[in-house]
């Protein structure tokens, strides 16, 4: 089948597209052809690659358009983070689509509350991006029950792979922890360190989306979490990179008003973001359903990523 594949060329997009191609498909990726995919693949060869800057198009209304006219059976669009940007596909593919698939994310839940969180829980947001990515399901949702609009929602966790630096035990980006893991040096953690973290490899989140096309009939009017088989605790991830390195753990712990003045102020909104939510989600669903089954733990994909983090770094 013809699928297009908007914003082919990200963390997602690297795994996908190539396993879309080995399936059989005839793939078109759409992207702006400002960033490479992080890893090289054969199938990317016999893609079809069209620059459309996205933004630009949408305020001259035209973006949905562009992409109904290239007439693909299958749009997967990874990269749709407005209700606007989300009503202007529709609206261009409704009749001309057998299947739509939307990238979202578990942060269209709030504080977790009840554990692990189901899909049928209650939206309680509280963030910006996630409070977005909530009025886009939303709206999807809704399409596809009032309109039968075949559409299905992937609801991915912290998304790690080779290339990029994964969420790390304190709750940040920043790859100095995982030396200082390394190194068996101190790491001071938030309050107990047993917020929690969920994280799901770049290609267990390519492989739910091909499974959902497989099971197409199970998938349409859905949405499904996409996340490891289990979350972490921030004092768990740390304990085992420690581990991992062959150092024992040498952690300590601030409460929240005193950690937070130990790095910047950019770091601790990202932290404070990510243990406010301390997402633990459930994958029975897609399990279920679309016979999701990761191949990584969460420990698994992080340590993929820290190995190939280290091996660029080096001397």
């Amino acid at each position: 089948m013809k699928i297009v594949v908007i914003g082919g060329t990200g963390h997602i997009g690297t795994y996908l597209i190539p396993r879309l191609v080995v399936d059989g498909h005839e793939v078109i990726c759409v992207s702006r052809k400002k960033s490479l995919p992080y890893q090289q693949h054969p199938a990317w060869e016999s893609v079809t690659q069209i620059s459309i800057d996205r933004e630009s198009a949408e305020k001259e209304g035209s973006f949905g358009d562009q992409i109904q006219k290239l007439g693909a059976a299958i749009i997967i669009d990874l990269i749709c983070f407005t209700p606007e940007s989300a009503q202007q596909l529709v609206e261009a593919l409704s009749g001309h689509v057998q299947h739509f698939l939307h990238c979202g994310t578990i942060w269209v839940h709030g504080h977790s509350e009840v554990v692990p969180t189901k899909e049928t829980q209650p939206r309680d947001p509280i963030c910006d991006y996630g409070k977005k990515k909530a009025a886009i399901e939303t709206y999807l949702l809704n399409q596809a029950k009032e309109n039968n609009f075949p559409v299905t929602i992937l609801h991915p966790g912290h998304i790690v792979g080779p290339g990029w630096n994964p969420v790390n035990p304190i709750g940040t980006e920043n790859p100095d922890v995982f030396k200082r893991l390394a190194e068996g040096l101190e790491v001071v953690l938030p309050n107990l360190g047993m917020e929690t973290l969920h994280h799901v490899h770049a290609d267990d989140v390519a492989a739910a989306f091909c499974a959902a096309i497989a099971h197409r009939g199970n998938a349409i009017g859905e949405n499904f979490h996409i996340v490891s088989e289990q979350a972490l605790t921030l004092r768990g991830y740390a304990n085992a990179i420690s581990a991992w390195f062959g150092q024992k753990p040498n952690l300590s712990f601030l409460s929240w008003e005193e950690w937070k003045n130990t790095v910047t102020p950019l770091e601790a909104d990202e932290t404070w973001d990510h243990i406010a939510h301390s997402p633990n989600c459930s994958i029975e669903k897609a399990k279920k359903l679309i016979n999701y089954n990761p191949r990584y733990t969460s420990l698994q994909a992080i340590e993929e990523a820290v190995s190939y983090l280290f091996k660029q770094t080096k001397p």
